[in-house]
């Protein structure tokens, strides 16, 4: 009996080590994740701003066609005037009406499609939630915690609604990517901007020739 309890710890330690492994892996999985739906909202964000866009180009486009139908509906009410001899007179200044009306047109077709390029041309929202993070960590020469970036950047971009949860799971998505690290003051958390690679020492043959 007395060489029961050792067996009985060492199974209780190879399964205790395993579920904390096992634990590790989904709380990193669940940071991975979220990251991923933080950038998926960036997105649809600025595809819904897209669709205001498109829905307004839309708008323009019909109460242009619509003026320009009103103009060529003018030349068919003065069919029943009679006209003298100048009947090739009338015909031209029907034409130039006609012309005018669908230059015009075209005018404020292109000005309404220049003015949705230019909108969509122009970031939504700005830069992601990522690239804020990693510029803002390239810029510090000490670690700094998910709290401190959180308030940083919420000071640099008051529009932005800046949560510190969702700024500690994308920075630990960037620690999984080797884009940042990670380092323990006692039960603190801190992170930097991964180090550049170093380049190679020379090899001392070719130092020495």
């Amino acid at each position: 009996m007395s060489n029961a309890q050792p067996v009985v710890t060492g199974v209780q330690a190879e399964y205790a080590a395993r579920v904390a492994s096992d634990l590790e892996t989904n709380q990193k999985e669940q940071q991975s994740l979220k990251a991923e739906l933080a950038a998926l909202q960036e997105r649809l964000q600025a595809l819904e701003n897209d669709h205001t866009a498109l829905i307004n180009v839309q708008k323009a486009l019909g109460n242009s066609a619509a003026s320009a139908g009103v103009g060529k509906n003018e030349p068919v009410r003065k069919k029943k005037v009679p006209a003298p001899r100048g009947g090739a007179r009338k015909s031209g200044v029907t034409q130039v009406k006609s012309s005018a009306a669908t230059s015009s047109k075209d005018q404020a077709t292109a000005n309404v499609r220049k003015a949705a390029r230019k909108k969509r041309a122009q970031p939504a929202s700005g830069p992601t939630l990522v690239e804020l993070i990693s510029n803002h960590l390239d810029q510090q020469s000490e670690p700094r915690s998910a709290a401190e970036i959180t308030s940083a950047l919420a000071q640099a971009n008051p529009d932005r609604n800046i949560k510190t949860t969702v700024v500690r799971t994308t920075v630990e998505n960037l620690v999984g990517k080797g884009r940042a690290q990670r380092t323990k003051q006692g039960s603190a958390v801190f992170y930097t901007a991964a180090s550049p690679a170093q380049p190679a020492a020379p090899d001392s043959e070719a130092s020495s020739s």
